[in-house]
C-alpha cells in the first residue's frame, strides 16, 4: 500500500510538470500517435525517441524544452517517447522528468517487441537512439542521432514549421 501511495504521489506531482502517458503496446502508441501524424491542423509536431539511461539522448533534451519554451505562442508540440526500462518507471524516470521540470509531453512505450515496430516508426532506422521526427501535414523529417546543439534543431524544426501546409 505504501509503495502505491508513492507512486501516486509522484504521478502526481509529476503531472504538475510534464505531461505523461504511459502506454503499453506499441499498437497502442500507434492509436495515439495518429494524432499528429498526417493531420492537416498546421501544428508542427515533434517527436523524440529517447531513454534517461542514453547519454545523448540526456545531452538533448535541454534544446527540446528550449524549443518548446522559444515557440510556446506558435502551434507547437513536442512529444518525448521514453524508452525507460518499466521497472525503472517509478525509481528512474519519474524523478529525472521532475528534476529537470521537463514541460514536454511524455508518453511511456513500453513494448519489447522493438524489432517490428521499429520498421514501422521509419524503415530506415536501425534503432539506436536519440532519433526524433518532425511532422507538420504530410511533410515529415527523420533525424536519425543527436543534435550537436539547439541550432541543429531550431533549423531542422523552422524547415519543416515554415512549410506552405494550410493552417
Amino acid at each position: 500500500m505504501r509503495t502505491f501511495l508513492i507512486s501516486i504521489f509522484f504521478i502526481s506531482s509529476l503531472s504538475i510538470q510534464a505531461q505523461w502517458t504511459e502506454v503499453k503496446s506499441y499498437a497502442k502508441y500507434d492509436d495515439l500517435a495518429k494524432e499528429y501524424k498526417d493531420r492537416d491542423d498546421g501544428y508542427t509536431y515533434v517527436v523524440n525517441y529517447w531513454a534517461t539511461w542514453c547519454g545523448p539522448c540526456v545531452k538533448e533534451l535541454p534544446y527540446f524544452e528550449q524549443l518548446l519554451k522559444s515557440y510556446n505562442t506558435d502551434k507547437i508540440r513536442v512529444i518525448l517517447v521514453s524508452l525507460d526500462f518499466p521497472k525503472k518507471i517509478d525509481s528512474k524516470l519519474i524523478p529525472f522528468l521532475n528534476k529537470h521540470n521537463i514541460q514536454s509531453e511524455v508518453v511511456v512505450l513500453d513494448d519489447p517487441k522493438s524489432n517490428i515496430w521499429i520498421d514501422k516508426v521509419d524503415p530506415s532506422w536501425e534503432g539506436a537512439i536519440p532519433v526524433t521526427i518532425i511532422y507538420k501535414g504530410k511533410t515529415r523529417v527523420f533525424w536519425d542521432g543527436e543534435f550537436d546543439d539547439y541550432s541543429d534543431l531550431n533549423k531542422l524544426f523552422l524547415t519543416i514549421h515554415n512549410s506552405n501546409t494550410k493552417n
